[in-house]
């Protein structure tokens, strides 16, 4: 047997409207699984999961009993969800002297909390099932600190994705749930894009990163599908960092 082969398993991408959620949800249904790609953006969600040939169901993952009644109703509509994968996040690149506490407090509840309770809605589905791949996305600066730009609210959430999956993997693995985390580096989004166009932001990256270029989207999915499968079957509160080598110096 493939051990990446995906064939039967229900998949659950939040935030996978675009973007490296967009190419995970490819990713996966390229390997056979079923994909539900929730995101906040009706519109742009429906499109994708057309062209995908997804399922979509609308979310906003800072609403907790939202979280709950959307996971609940996939678990109820596909009969079991096998792999949830975390990746709805926002990055605000505000200096820390000049953060608010409502922009603070969006990062976190989206990128923080947002994960914690998707983690919590679907715990009780897969523990009582005895199975189940949890792949948080995570980001390099969860473990350094980026520059030039600012984004301490950023790197202080990340850091927590990281605790929280080592936290959860360690709760759960003797139930036969998996839980992991993913940590890219800089992917060539639109919003890093748009990051590319100040000169001194473009200069320090691609000099700091060891092989000279952003990641595609695309490089993403494949380490998503390997901690979803049974390639990954011994593999739990890992770390897996997509950065082009930018966390070894």
């Amino acid at each position: 047997m493939n051990a990446f082969d995906l064939t039967g398993k229900v998949c659950i991408v939040t935030g996978g409207a675009q973007g490296i959620g967009y190419a995970i949800s490819q990713e996966l249904i390229q390997h056979g699984a079923t994909v539900y790609i929730v995101d906040q953006n009706q519109e742009v969600g429906q499109e994708a999961a057309g062209r995908l040939g997804a399922r979509f169901k609308g979310l906003n993952v800072t609403d907790s009993t939202q979280v709950s009644a959307v996971f609940q109703q996939i678990t109820v509509e596909a009969g079991q969800v096998d792999v949830l994968v975390n990746n709805a996040g926002i990055v605000r690149n505000t200096p820390a002297e000049e953060t608010t506490d409502s922009e603070w407090d969006l990062i976190m509840k989206v990128n923080l909390d947002g994960v914690f309770s998707c983690c919590r809605a679907i715990a009780p589905h897969m523990l009582e099932r005895g199975s189940g791949s949890i792949i948080n996305l995570a980001s390099m600066s969860g473990i350094i600190s980026n520059h030039p730009q600012p984004q301490a609210a950023y790197n202080t959430s990340k850091a927590g994705v990281i605790m929280l999956t080592r936290s959860l993997a360690g709760e759960w693995a003797s139930r036969g749930v998996r839980v992991n985390a993913i940590a890219p580096g800089y992917v060539a989004t639109p919003l890093t894009k748009k990051g590319m166009e100040t000169e001194e932001w473009r200069k320090v990256w691609l000099e700091t990163i060891p092989m000279g270029r952003l990641a595609e989207p695309e490089e993403i999915g494949p380490s998503v599908v390997y901690l979803a499968s049974r390639a990954s079957s011994y593999v739990t509160g890992s770390v897996l960092t997509v950065d082009g080598g930018y966390t070894i110096w």
